[in-house]
This record gives C-alpha cells, structure tokens and sequence, in this order.
C-alpha cells in the first residue's frame, strides 16, 4: 500500500509517501520559519494561507521524487489534530479532496500518534511496550505505549512545554525564533562553573507531571538582575543559555528514568520538535544505560512536524481497516486516549 502523508498543522508543509512493502519512497518538509521569525512566533492566518500555497507543489514534487502517479497511491493521510484549526483545514480539504478524485481511502491522523511512531520509520526500532516522551513547542507529555492505540498518559506540563519555554527564554535574551536550537547553539559558548543554576521543577516530588513556568520566572529574574548590574553581555546571556539547557535537560531525564522505573520497562522513545536537542540525547544514553534501558529517537529531519511520520501512522491504520467519513472533522485539541488501538475500526 503507498499512503500519501501530508502534514499542515502548524508552520511546516510536510508531504512523504510511504510503501508498506518498501519504506519511505519519498518526502519533503518546508519551513515557514523565516515568515514568522519577525513576528517572534507563528501566525496561524500567515501559516494557513502558506500551506495553501505550498502543499500542491510540494505533493508534485514528492511524487516525481518516488517516480510513481497519483493514480499508484493507494491512500492519504493527513493531519486532522491537534493543531492550527485553518492550517489543518488547509490539509484535510486537499487530502481529502485528492482521495475523493483518485476514489482511495483516506485517514485523519493524530498529529501526536505521528510523532510518537516517527522512530519507526529507522531501521533500530524498540519493541512495545514502551514509554514515550512526546517533547515539543506544544507538548511534553510521557506515554506508556503498549501498542498503536494503546496508550496511557502518565504525565504531562501543567502549564508551558518544554519548546514554549526555550522559545520564551529565547526571546528575553534576544534570540531569535524558534528558541530552542538558539539557545542549544549559544549554550556551547557556556560556561558550568559560571555559578548560575536553575530549578529542576517537580523533580522533588513524586509524580511525572512537568511545570515549566517557575523555571521561566527564575531565567527572567537572572536576565533582569543581571541587566540591572550592568552585566548581560554575550557570556552571561551564553551561561544562562547553558544554565537554562541543562535545567530542562535534567528535568526531562529524572522523569523519564522515574516513568521506566515505574512502568517496569526498559526502552524509552524521545519524539517531537525538542527530542533533536543533542544534549537531551546524550543525557539520556547515558543515564538509560546506567539502568541497562535504551532509549530510541528519529533522525532530526523527523523530530519536527513532517509529513513520513504522517504517511507512516496513516498506513498502519489503514492497513487495519480504518478510514475516515467525507465529512471533515478538525480537533484543535484531541487527547491521545481518544484514539482506537487497531482492530477498533474508526470513523472521524
């Protein structure tokens, strides 16, 4: 079966085919970064009317990169949530649309789901039941995942995700957007013994909830005061970069160590916008092996929203029957438990 994936949900036009026989045959990813960078974060009506532009050629351009017709794909799936309501509607309508000419079956898929399956599109996979740590500008959430479909929140931010805080901080020091690769590139001119420390939120208690909003107010207040002392010059502004990483860094790795821990499992998946982070990658390869656990990630073109990770979730759950009815339906917000594990047909 060769599934057409587009991905629309917020500034990224992802489109891939995958072959479930023979892989990914082809993708390409566009980026809205360098529109939204002056507005300091994305602007749904600026990325709505983009991916309207952008998603016919690009579908074009990935089929002549697989050297295949329209009329040889056998489905489509598209994002349908969460997201940007206009720049998933941008999506859906000509997923949709494209499905209904080419008389194939299509399928909205979990934006989530997808990121939370990208690191089965490597030739290392890990083995369910897993835990998986769902990390990005709009998430941070750890998963128990005992199948597609089956999944169990165990915890999540109960205020800013993790991106949202890089790019918040980001922004204080005058970085531009998006955060997070900003602040890990400054952070290598960072000094560990430079004395500035921050919180490791809701690492001293017991639960695997998140909150990221305290350590936010903690990076302001080190800004503020050390521009009240006539001292944030780029060296400052590089250690509290590094300060900054390494508290969320940290904060992420307890959690996950403490889920495996009590989960009872051994292989942890990283997924989403901020799993591409390096100095995440490296803590938790370390501190996972000192358990004898293993964690297993995406390549970094598919850490961001793409649309292989779309393809791919889309072609599993075709494969079991599901599709969804000619009426659209876009869920702004949409818990991962609401989906079907396979073998429940789905309709939506």
């Amino acid at each position: 079966m060769k599934v057409l994936g587009l991905e629309t949900s917020c500034d990224e036009t992802g489109i891939a085919i995958y072959d479930t026989e023979k892989g990914l045959l082809a993708h390409k990813i566009y980026s809205q970064i360098a529109q939204h960078a002056e507005y300091g974060g994305v602007v749904p009506e600026l990325a709505s009317r983009d991916h309207v532009r952008k998603t016919l050629p690009l579908i074009d351009e990935v089929l002549a990169q697989a050297g295949i017709r329209k009329q040889e794909l056998n489905a489509v799936a598209y994002t349908s949530g969460p997201g940007l309501v206009g720049a998933l509607m941008a999506g859906a309508t000509i997923g949709r649309s494209l499905a209904y000419a080419l008389n194939i079956p299509a399928l909205g898929v979990h934006h989530m789901e997808g990121h939370l399956l990208a690191p089965m599109l490597e030739e290392t996979q890990p083995s369910m039941p897993f835990i998986a740590l769902l990390v990005s500008g709009g998430h941070t959430q750890l998963v128990r995942v005992d199948g597609i479909g089956q999944y169990k929140l165990l915890g999540q931010s109960l205020d800013d995700a993790a991106g949202e805080a890089f790019d918040k901080a980001a922004k204080m020091i005058g970085l531009p957007y998006p955060g997070g690769p900003q602040i890990a590139k400054l952070a290598e001119q960072g000094n560990k013994e430079s004395g500035l420390k921050f919180p490791r939120p809701m690492t001293d208690r017991p639960g695997l909830d998140f909150s990221f909003s305290g350590l936010k107010t903690a990076f302001l207040t080190a800004v503020h005061d050390a521009l009240d002392e006539g001292r944030c010059d780029e060296q400052f502004k590089a250690d509290a970069a590094l300060a900054f990483e390494l508290a969320i860094v940290d904060t992420l790795v307890i959690k996950c160590r403490r889920a495996l821990e009590s989960e009872g499992l051994k292989s942890l998946i990283i997924a989403g916008g901020v799993s591409a982070n390096k100095r995440l990658r490296e803590q938790l390869e370390t501190q996972l092996k000192k358990m004898k656990a293993s964690v297993f990630y995406a390549r970094p073109e598919f850490c961001t929203d793409n649309g292989a990770m779309i393809a791919y979730a889309g072609a599993q759950r075709l494969l079991d029957g599901q599709s969804s009815e000619l009426n659209l339906s876009i869920r702004a917000r949409w818990p991962l438990s609401d989906l079907p594990p396979l073998n429940e047909v789905a309709h939506g």
